[in-house]
């Protein structure tokens, strides 16, 4: 199986936010790809929350992606759909194939490269690149030699993650080893979207990474 191509465009800078209003500032300044993760929602909430951001995201043509929870990404459509490492042994994967959604996948390390590339995926995100603390630190940083390293060996578009923000992004993306480059604290100005951080972060990887 081979999952489809998301990467006609570069994914460019790639916002994870927690909640579905947060897409429309995104979009409305740029941004072309977003992840939804949310942890602290379930049921009717939660689906309504994925049906929000979805219908958002259609809006603006944009690729959206949901975290973990692939039943309810199959069930209304998403564009595509991002799982962890564990998550991709649980997931119904063949199901996600056959809805025709795009699939991205987590790796830290050139073991769960090689079983993300299996899967044949839409991309890989590999990090952290830095020290991160939007997230419990459980791997080392990748570091920028390392992203080269094992870029040179992925077939897939990949997405940097981890750490990564306007100070540190030239080094990132004048590697030309990523297709995307994740972000989630940076595009954040007291926990709300900037849309002024958003705009300079794009013009960062159209100048250093196109």
């Amino acid at each position: 199986m081979k999952f489809p191509k998301c990467n006609e465009k570069p994914l460019g800078i790639y916002p994870v936010v927690d909640r579905a209003y947060k897409l429309k500032p995104l979009y409305e300044v740029g941004i072309t790809t977003a992840q939804l993760r949310v942890k602290d929602m379930s049921d009717d909430k939660l689906e309504n929350e994925v049906i929000e951001a979805i219908k958002i995201s259609e809006e603006f043509n944009a690729r959206f992606f949901l975290n973990d929870f692939w039943e309810l990404g199959i069930k209304h459509k998403t564009y595509g759909i991002h799982l962890g490492q564990e998550d991709i042994q649980e997931a119904d994967v063949e199901a996600i194939y056959d809805a025709d959604i795009c699939l991205g996948i987590s790796t830290h390390t050139t073991d769960e490269i090689a079983i993300a590339m299996a899967f044949e995926p839409s991309y890989l995100a590999i990090g952290p690149i830095y020290e991160t603390t939007s997230k419990k630190m459980v791997y080392n940083p990748v570091g920028i030699e390392d992203l080269k390293r094992w870029a040179r060996d992925v077939d897939y578009p990949i997405v940097a993650i981890g750490g990564i923000n306007i100070d540190n992004i030239q080094g990132v993306a004048e590697t030309k080893s990523a297709n995307g480059i994740a972000m989630i604290s940076d595009v954040l100005e007291d926990g709300e979207i900037s849309k002024s951080r958003t705009t300079a972060l794009i013009e960062a990887f159209n100048t250093y990474a196109i």
